[in-house]
C-alpha cells in the first residue's frame, strides 16, 4: 500500500496544503487489531465523519450540503477545469433529498451518506459519460457502474461528476487530456499532476469531499503531492478493477483522494473487497481502517516508539530538488521525535523501475487499446475499406502520447524483440519486487518523495515519454538499447502516423 500525504507528519492533524511535493510511504501489513474504545473517540479531523454526524443530528441537511458544494464547484470550474462532466443540479439535489427523507424516517444510511464524490473519467458510471479523457470515446456511456462506484452509491455517496485526466491515464500533468487542461488550485499557472489531476484538483479546491482516481505508475500519489491532498494507492487486488478502463492491467489500481488521512482510509474501506467480476481482486478480509485512527491528544509523547522507518537513499540523490530533499528530511526528523527508528535503505535496483515500467505498461496498453478500432469500441471514421477505417479512426481519435506508447509496446512485444525488451523488463520487475520485500522485512515503512520537484508550469514540460527518455537514456546500461528503440519509434511516428 502506498500513500502520498500533503499533511505535515503531525499525526493526522490537517494543515493547509501547498503546491509543494510531499512524502510517499510504502507500508507492509501492520497490526490491524481494533483500538480500545477509550482511545478511539473522538475521531480525528474528517469531512466524512463530520458530515455523517451533522446529518444524523439534524445540524444540516444533505440538500443544503449539496447546494454548497455545487455552488463552489461551478464558481471555480471555469478557472480549474477539474471536471469533464458535472451532474445536473436537479439530479444531485434529488439524491440528497431522498437521503434527507431516509434520515427523517429513521431509516439506516451508509457511512458515506451525503458525501459528494468526484470520479475519474476512466472509471465507468452508468448515468454519465466515461471517456477516459479520449476523443475516441467521446459521448460513450457504459451500461453499468464500476464496482467501486456501485459500492460508493450503496453507502450513500453522491457522485457529483467525472474528473479530467491524461488520455487513458497516460501522462503526469493532465495536459494530455483530449478535452482540456486542468490547473492547480494553489497556482493556476501550474499543472495539478497526473494522470488523476482532475480528481486531486477537485478535492484540493473543495469542489467535492473525496474522489476516486487510478494509479498505474504514480497517477494518484504524484497529483496528491502537487495539489496538497492525501492520495492513497492500495495494494493491487485490494480494490476491484471491474469498470476501470484498462491501461496496463497488471499495474492498474483504483485509488483514493481526500483532504485527510481519515477520509482516504474511510473511502478505501468502502470500495475494498473481493469482486466476482474481477479475478485478480483479493479474498482477504477488509480491515476496519477507521478504527485505527487515533487523535493526537490521546497519544503518548512517543506514540510511534518501536516503528522502524527506512529512507530510500536513491530517491534523495541527484535529480531531486533541494527543497524536496529538505522537506523529506524534516518529515523524517519529526518521525524520530515521535519515537521511530530511522535508517537509510539502499535499493540499487530502484532506478531500473522507470524503464521497466515504461516497457511493461506500454506493452500492456498496446494490447488493451487494440480494441478501440472504430468497430468494436470507439467513435468511427468512415473509410473506403476496413484497413482505412481502422487507421483513420485511431489516428483521429488518439492523442500523440497514446500513439507513441502503443508503438513502443507493439515493438517491444514483436517476435524479434520480445526477449530483449518485454521479458527483460519482467525480470527487472521481479528483482525490484524482491528488493522491496527484503527492505520491508527489516522496516515497517519505506519513505521517499512523491515527486522530484514541485508542480511544473503549464506548457513547460515535454510529453511524458520524451521526458523519460531525456532523463534516463544515458543513466543505465538497460537504457542504451532502449534509446535506439526510441529513435526507431520516432522514425515510425514521422512516416507511419
Amino acid at each position: 500500500m502506498l500513500s502520498s500525504s500533503a499533511q505535515t507528519p503531525r499525526l493526522l492533524r490537517h494543515s493547509p496544503a501547498t503546491a509543494a511535493t510531499t512524502t510517499t510511504f510504502t507500508l507492509k501489513c501492520l497490526n490491524t487489531s481494533p483500538i480500545p474504545a477509550s482511545a478511539a473517540s473522538p475521531p480525528p479531523s474528517s469531512q466524512i465523519i463530520t458530515t455523517h454526524t451533522s446529518l444524523l443530528s439534524g445540524q444540516t441537511s444533505a440538500v443544503d450540503l449539496a447546494k454548497s458544494f455545487l455552488q463552489r464547484l461551478r464558481r471555480n470550474e471555469p478557472k480549474l477545469s477539474s471536471f469533464l462532466y458535472v451532474s445536473p443540479d436537479d439530479s444531485v439535489l434529488k439524491q440528497a433529498e431522498e437521503l434527507d427523507n431516509k434520515i427523517r424516517n429513521n431509516e439506516e444510511v451508509g457511512a458515506l451518506a451525503g458525501v459528494l464524490v468526484g470520479v475519474k473519467d476512466n472509471i465507468c458510471t452508468s448515468d454519465m459519460p466515461s471517456t477516459a479523457g479520449s476523443r475516441l470515446l467521446e459521448n460513450y456511456r457504459p451500461p453499468f457502474d464500476a464496482t467501486a462506484v456501485r459500492k460508493l452509491r450503496e453507502s450513500g455517496a453522491i457522485v457529483v461528476g467525472k474528473t479530467n485526466l491524461d488520455e487513458f491515464g497516460m501522462g503526469s500533468t493532465t495536459e494530455g487530456s483530449g478535452y482540456q487542461v486542468t490547473a492547480n488550485p494553489w497556482d493556476l499557472s501550474r499543472v495539478p499532476g497526473g494522470s488523476s489531476g482532475g480528481s486531486a484538483a477537485a478535492v484540493s479546491a473543495r469542489q467535492c469531499m473525496v474522489a476516486l482516481g487510478s494509479d498505474t505508475g504514480g497517477s494518484v500519489r504524484q497529483p496528491a503531492s502537487f495539489c496538497g491532498v492525501v492520495g492513497l494507492k492500495p495494494t493491487y487486488g485490494r480494490v476491484s478493477r471491474y469498470g476501470l478502463v484498462a491501461y496496463a492491467s497488471s499495474l492498474d489500481v483504483i485509488g483514493c483522494f481526500g483532504s485527510s488521512v481519515a477520509d482516504a482510509g474511510i473511502l478505501l474501506q468502502t470500495i475494498s473487497g473481493y469482486d466476482n467480476f474481477d479475478a485478480t481482486s483479493s479474498t482477504r478480509e477488509v480491515p476496519n481502517y477507521a478504527s485505527q485512527f487515533v487523535p493526537v491528544d490521546y497519544m503518548e509523547s512517543k506514540p510511534l516508539k518501536g516503528l522502524k522507518v527506512g529512507v530510500i537513499q536513491e530517491t534523495l540523490e541527484s535529480g531531486v530538488d533541494s527543497e524536496v530533499i529538505s522537506s523529506v528530511r524534516s518529515a523524517v526528523s519529526h518521525l524520530e521525535e515521535l519515537g521511530c527508528t530511522v535508517t537509510e535503505v539502499a535499493l540499487p535496483s530502484f532506478l531500473l523501475g522507470l524503464p521497466a515500467y515504461y516497457i511493461l505498461a506500454s506493452s500492456e496498453s498496446s494490447s488493451n487499446l487494440s480494441r478501440y478500432d472504430g468497430v468494436r469500441y470507439g467513435n468511427q471514421v468512415f473509410g473506403d475499406e476496413l484497413k482505412a477505417l481502422y487507421g483513420d479512426s485511431r489516428a483521429q481519435g488518439l492523442g500523440s502520447e497514446v500513439k507513441m506508447r502503443i508503438l513502443m509496446g507493439t515493438y517491444a512485444l514483436s517476435a524479434g524483440y520480445y526477449d530483449a525488451y518485454y521479458k527483460r523488463a519482467q525480470q527487472v520487475r521481479t528483482i525490484i519486487r524482491n528488493s522491496f520485500k527484503e527492505a520491508l522485512d527489516k522496516n515497517d515503512i519505506l519513505i521517499s518523495p512523491a515527486a522530484p520537484s514541485v508542480a511544473y508550469k503549464i506548457g513547460t514540460t515535454p510529453a511524458t515519454f520524451h521526458f523519460f527518455i531525456l532523463i534516463l537514456s544515458s543513466h543505465s546500461p538497460f537504457m542504451y538499447s532502449f534509446h535506439f528503440l526510441f529513435i526507431y519509434l520516432v522514425y515510425l511516428k514521422i512516416f507511419v502516423i
